[in-house]
């Protein structure tokens, strides 16, 4: 890595990822909208074959609305609130229950109900879509929707004894027993990867909602986020129990410095201070952060989230006032390094050139990987195109 590349200032990472952005991300995805089923392709795979016929996740419909509603919100240009509309259509046309409420877990692709259960992960990024698309539009006709997706998060997703969220019901809100967010995960009540996403959409949702039952219920999950999920050596427990007991060792430095920068934003908007929780957290992330400036195991994702959170970082400890010591000047510098660091990573190893978008993470031997997804079910243009709006917004 050039020292050039470390010399990077604000103005120009911040067109640096504003081109990202435009012409790497959200043109890719632009290319992807299904003029003839409506809404978006459900696949296209790590070596750039489209498949028309794939599922269609709630995921992946909800990221593709928050990025586009967002990418409108801060760029005002009409093709991005053109792509939201169409995400927005074909969401309330087949992937909302109509009769149960909430969304279906995916649908195929002429858009029949295929997995029909209920992830409250799924819920909240709904939530955290429409909120965003209120944001961005003024459009009230959005609200109820986004009020139901709070609603049932509230009703049938809290657990109001030992507090947070659990992982999943049936289509009519009944207990399952495999609560599963995916085959990688374990069958456990709680997670932090469920809590860490209600965190982000309801922070977004009390933007547009601000009133006393959002404001508790936000306040007392970043408490049980304190609580519970955040271990003592300042990573993320991953699965828990009903009683927030950890059944899993492992930690995940991208979910660490992704917290890190959500639960700030999160007591922000409420106005309280959790400055020594969120340090905690991304000193902890660093421990997974490798000589070439990626971190964890080199995916889009958490090299996204890394960049944001080392950007909060640096924010955190850039003086305001005139007291200002050498270590609070060696402390920006350090932070600010490790955002360059990680954001040159991406631009070296991640962002596919040829064809867009960004590969799904880089392997032991440099190469990309090319068997999982470029576009898909967990493969969305939500943690990068957020990246790239982050830094336009924070360095703005």
């Amino acid at each position: 890595m050039t020292n050039d590349k470390l010399q990077m200032t604000n103005d120009q990472l911040k067109a640096s990822a504003q081109q990202v952005l435009e012409t790497n991300i959200l043109a890719y995805w632009l290319r992807l909208r299904d003029n003839e089923r409506g809404g978006f392709y459900g696949q296209v795979t790590g070596n750039e074959i489209l498949v028309p016929d794939a599922q269609r996740g709630a995921i992946l419909n909800a990221r593709i609305l928050w990025s586009f509603a967002s990418a409108y919100r801060i760029l005002y240009k009409p093709e991005y609130l053109q792509a939201a509309e169409q995400a927005k259509r074909y969401i309330e046309a087949h992937l909302i229950d109509k009769d149960h409420g909430g969304c279906y877990w995916s649908v195929t692709a002429d858009g029949e109900p295929l997995d029909t259960h209920k992830q409250f992960y799924a819920q909240a990024f709904m939530l955290y879509a429409f909120s965003e698309y209120i944001r961005a539009t003024g459009d009230e006709s959005a609200r109820p929707i986004a009020e139901s997706f709070f609603r049932i998060l509230e009703d049938y997703g809290r657990d109001r004894q030992f507090g947070g969220y659990v992982e999943a019901a049936s289509r009519d809100w009944q207990p399952l027993t495999d609560m599963r967010l995916s085959d990688k995960d374990e069958n456990t009540v709680k997670s932090q990867n469920t809590n860490l996403h209600v965190l982000e959409a309801y922070t977004n949702y009390y933007r547009i909602a601000p009133t006393a039952e959002v404001h508790e219920a936000l306040l007392s999950l970043i408490n049980t986020m304190q609580r519970h999920v955040i271990l003592p050596g300042g990573h993320l427990g991953l699965f828990f129990d009903e009683q927030w007991q950890p059944t899993s060792a492992q930690f995940s430095a991208g979910h660490d410095i992704e917290c890190s920068w959500l639960l700030k934003e999160a007591t922000d908007v409420l106005g309280i201070d959790c400055d020594d929780t969120v340090l905690r957290l991304a000193h902890a992330a660093q421990e997974d952060l490798h000589a070439d400036g990626s971190i964890g195991e080199r995916t889009w994702w958490e090299e996204a989230e890394a960049v944001v959170g080392f950007v909060n970082l640096w924010q955190m400890t850039k003086c305001l006032n005139e007291q200002i010591n050498d270590k609070m000047v060696n402390d920006q510098m350090v932070n600010w390094n490790m955002a360059i660091r990680t954001y040159s990573y991406i631009m070296d190893k991640l962002i596919d050139r040829e064809h867009g978008e960004w590969f799904w993470e880089i392997l032991p031997d440099g190469t990309p990987n090319r068997k999982e997804d470029k576009a898909g079910f967990w493969k969305c243009p939500y943690h990068n195109s957020r990246m790239c709006m982050e830094l336009i917004e924070r360095l703005g």
